[in-house]
C-alpha cells in the first residue's frame, strides 16, 4: 500500500520540488499551504507521515504540530520539521514541540528522501 505524506508549506515551490521527490519515489503526497489547514487536513486524511515546514501564515508550524500531537489517533504519527530555522536551538524548538525528526532548508533531495525513509521504511 502506498504511505501517505502530508506537507503543510506555504511556499508552492518547495511543494513543487517535495512533490515531485515524494510522487518519484513512490509516495502518495498531501498538501496544505498553511498551519490551519495542516492540522484540519491531518485529521481528516490520518496521513502516515508529516513535513511539517515552520514559518507558515496563521498558526506556525510549532502549533501546529502541538494541536496534531494532541488528536489521539495522530499522536503517534511521525512528523518532520522541515524549516529554514537552523540556528543552534531550533532543532532542540522543533522537536520539544512534538516533531519527530528536522532537515534544515536548503535541503538536498536526497537528505529529504534519506529522513523521509527513517521513518516509512
Amino acid at each position: 500500500m502506498t504511505k501517505r505524506i502530508l506537507v503543510i508549506e506555504d511556499t508552492e515551490d518547495n511543494r513543487q520540488i517535495i512533490r515531485d521527490l515524494l510522487t518519484s519515489a513512490g509516495y502518495e503526497m498531501i498538501e496544505a499551504v498553511d498551519g490551519l489547514e495542516g492540522v484540519t487536513t491531518a485529521e481528516r486524511e490520518q496521513p502516515d507521515l508529516i513535513l511539517m515546514d515552520i514559518q507558515l501564515p496563521g498558526i506556525d508550524g510549532y502549533e501546529a504540530t502541538r494541536r496534531i500531537r494532541a488528536i489521539p489517533a495522530l499522536a503517534k504519527v511521525p512528523i518532520i520539521a522541515v524549516t529554514s530555522y537552523a540556528l543552534s536551538g531550533d532543532e532542540a524548538k522543533t522537536r520539544a514541540a512534538g516533531c519527530d525528526g528536522y532537515v534544515a532548508k536548503p535541503f538536498s533531495p536526497r537528505q529529504l528522501l534519506a529522513k523521509v525513509r527513517e521513518f516509512l521504511p
